[in-house]
């Protein structure tokens, strides 16, 4: 799939997501809120459901809590629009309640196709609600700033789950942000690893015997073939995302300077 393709895709959702009347919430919403982003990112961040600035403008993540997670995407280097923003539910619990379960489970079709169509190799969890969908079971207090497999059920299936606290944790008590920007300093090795976990995937079967007389030798043309069909899969077909293979030095992107040699900052693309 193009970068074109997924962004068509995207907006498709956007629009059923937009006259969406699947559960009470649509009943009291000003605006739904489907998402925004990258179509071609690694990293896609999911919260719980839209406040009361995201229903006013039909964004995600705009109020405080939004400003607070443009600080933290900027700390690694990173834009606000070089990744994919989009909660659990796509309308305001009224008076920003908790998302009910028939809510979100009336909401996770549009959730399960955005993932199928960015194909994240993280998916970072902003709050309980979202942990809940992509690591069931665990709790926020010990997850947070580790990584995991995502849940096949939550449509992530070969995505990392990243836990984090929802940045509204530090808007209530500002003494709470070392904790959102020690944890989402982890992030980038998080991406690193998922990257080593899909190439290992990609990679030949060890048990394949390619000298199987049975089979015909592969030929120059063979190869290169191959090898174009490698590339295509890792930059999408069509999405600039040049790979850097892991252990290479990793630029910083947006000619974003490094404040240490160790600083551990990469691109998404």
């Amino acid at each position: 799939m193009t970068d074109a393709e997924r962004r068509a895709a995207l907006e498709a959702i956007a629009d059923e997501v937009r006259t969406c009347t699947r559960c009470r919430l649509h009943e009291q919403r000003t605006q739904a809120v489907p998402g925004e982003g990258h179509a071609s990112t690694e990293v896609m961040f999911v919260g719980e459901g839209p406040g009361r600035d995201e229903d006013a403008q039909g964004r995600p993540f705009v109020g405080e809590s939004g400003k607070l997670l443009t600080r933290l995407i900027g700390s690694l280097g990173w834009r606000r629009d070089d990744v994919y923003i989009t909660n659990v539910v796509k309308c305001r619990p009224p008076g920003n309640r908790d998302p009910a379960s028939d809510e979100i489970a009336a909401c996770a079709p549009f959730l399960r196709r955005q993932l199928a169509v960015l194909d994240p190799a993280v998916v970072v969890t902003l709050g309980r609600f979202s942990l809940a969908t992509f690591r069931p079971g665990e709790r926020i207090g010990q997850a947070h700033g580790t990584s995991r497999d995502a849940s096949p059920a939550s449509g992530a299936e070969g995505a990392q789950a990243f836990a984090m606290y929802h940045p509204a944790y530090a808007v209530r008590d500002p003494r709470n942000e070392t904790t959102l920007f020690d944890d989402i300093g982890r992030l980038p090795a998080a991406l690193v690893e998922a990257r080593k976990g899909r190439e290992r995937e990609m990679a030949p079967h060890p048990e394949a015997d390619v000298s199987d007389p049975a089979l015909p030798a592969p030929t120059p043309a063979d190869a290169a073939a191959a090898a174009e069909r490698a590339v295509s899969t890792s930059t999408r077909s069509g999405g600039a995302r040049p790979e850097q293979p892991v252990g290479a030095p990793l630029g910083a992107p947006h000619g974003v300077e490094t404040d240490s040699a160790d600083s551990l900052q990469i691109p998404l693309f």
